[in-house]
């Protein structure tokens, strides 16, 4: 795989961290409305887009599924694959044509399992990416239900 293309989205990563990781990579490709995985179900992969958008999206009983997050360019689909119970929390719709590099989670783990070192620097890369979606999720929180949208209280 060409590591360099994902440089964006690992940059967290020391460079031979990257390229072991990139060796689990596969190139895929979804059609636009291909439903990637459901809330709930087995998180047993990950994928970082090349090109197109995906929705995350979370069950709302009665309605419509929310659209939580659009994912785009260099941007990590899942992190549910790295915490047990490996249960997704929302779920993936490809809103466009899609290319990505797809990892087979339960051998990228066992990998950082026996790689103390790797399975950290992976950790902290993911945990950035759960820690950015939370703030946006805050953001996005704040300019539907707060009085004053998510601007500053002076």
């Amino acid at each position: 795989m060409n590591a360099p293309a994902t440089a964006g989205m690992l940059q967290g990563l020391p460079a031979e961290h990257r390229h072991r990781l990139m060796r689990f990579a596969r190139e895929v490709s979804f059609p636009q409305g291909t439903r990637l995985f459901e809330e709930g179900g087995k998180a047993d992969r990950f994928w970082i887009i090349r090109t197109g958008s995906v929705d995350l999206d979370m069950h709302v009983p009665g309605r419509r599924a929310a659209v939580i997050e659009t994912l785009r360019h260099n941007e990590l689909i899942g992190w549910s694959w790295l915490f047990a119970p490996h249960t997704w929390h929302l779920g993936a719709t490809a809103t466009s044509p899609v290319r990505a590099y797809e990892f087979d989670a339960t051998a990228v783990r066992s990998m950082i399992q026996d790689d103390p070192a790797l399975g950290a620097s992976v950790a902290q890369w993911v945990g950035g990416v759960v820690a950015h979606r939370l703030r946006s999720a805050r953001t996005r929180l704040l300019d539907l239900y707060a009085p004053y949208g998510s601007g500053s209280l002076l």
